[in-house]
């Protein structure tokens, strides 16, 4: 048990810094997540092949409590677009549950791949994307709407994440203010986590950390979800009393690291 006890403290505050991000700015907590379970347990003993499926499985079943967390305290203050979120349901729950299949074909090694590569272009756009950048002024409906959504859906499940990352500069660049983009988007966590995580729990893992269902870790999911229950609502108040331009630029470069950091893994 003493041993643990580093462990569940650092699952602590990652959990805490992950639910901060989550509602107040939009971003899947998953970025931190993954790349810290990575580390943890990988120094713990357990750098198989299959650890990155796991810690894309076990960052994704947070986002379950996270998203319905950030939803509720943005829906207090009446920003979240319902019908936004009923549209994209489907094809945003279809491609989570084909993300799921990529996934469980790949080893640890390509997954890190994609993770570094993705998130350096989420990178780039946090710190270079303009809020008065527009492609529309209405978002997109239709067989785009089903083609935007089945890939927000892919793509989170490859890297962990709520959509978040992707949902908000897909609703800014269609007209959407950023407000009402961070707080739709919390919900897409759940329109991912859900079909994905269900699937998840049946897929085996060999060589898994202990209390490890299908892919799903439960120690490290339960320990983060106490955090970014406490802390997902903070975040959600401090998007609406803050400028979040400067904040996500020196987010920006903290991903940039940790995705070159992945990469390095990946690599040698």
């Amino acid at each position: 048990m003493t041993d643990l006890i580093p462990l569940i403290l650092t699952l602590a505050a990652v959990g805490a810094f992950a639910g901060i991000l989550a509602g107040l700015l939009g971003v899947g907590g998953g970025i931190v997540l993954v790349p810290a379970f990575v580390s943890l347990f990988g120094a713990a003993g357990y750098g198989s092949d299959e650890l990155m499926r796991m810690c894309l499985a076990t960052s994704l079943a947070t986002i379950i409590v996270t998203s319905a967390r950030s939803v509720m305290a943005h829906n207090r203050r009446g920003v979240v677009d319902w019908d936004i979120l009923r549209g994209w349901a489907l094809p945003i729950g279809a491609g989570a549950v084909g993300g799921v299949a990529a996934v469980a074909q790949l080893r640890t090694p390509t997954l890190q791949a994609i993770f570094g590569v993705l998130v350096i272009l989420i990178a780039l756009w946090m710190g270079l994307g303009r809020a008065h950048w527009r492609v529309a002024e209405v978002m997109p409906t239709g067989p785009r709407r089903g083609l935007y959504g089945a890939a927000i859906g892919f793509v989170s499940v490859l890297l962990g994440i709520g959509g978040g990352s992707l949902g908000v500069p897909l609703m800014t660049l269609h007209g959407r203010p950023i407000h009402h983009a961070v707080a739709t988007a919390a919900g897409f966590g759940a329109l991912i986590a859900i079909p994905s995580v269900a699937t998840f729990l049946f897929v085996p893992m060999a060589l898994a950390p202990p209390f490890t269902i299908g892919s799903v870790n439960l120690p490290a999911f339960l320990v983060v979800i106490v955090m970014t229950t406490l802390t997902a609502p903070w975040g959600a108040t401090l998007a609406h009393r803050t400028e979040p331009a400067r904040l996500k630029r020196i987010f920006a470069l903290f991903l940039g690291v940790v995705a070159l950091n992945m990469l390095r893994k990946a690599l040698f």
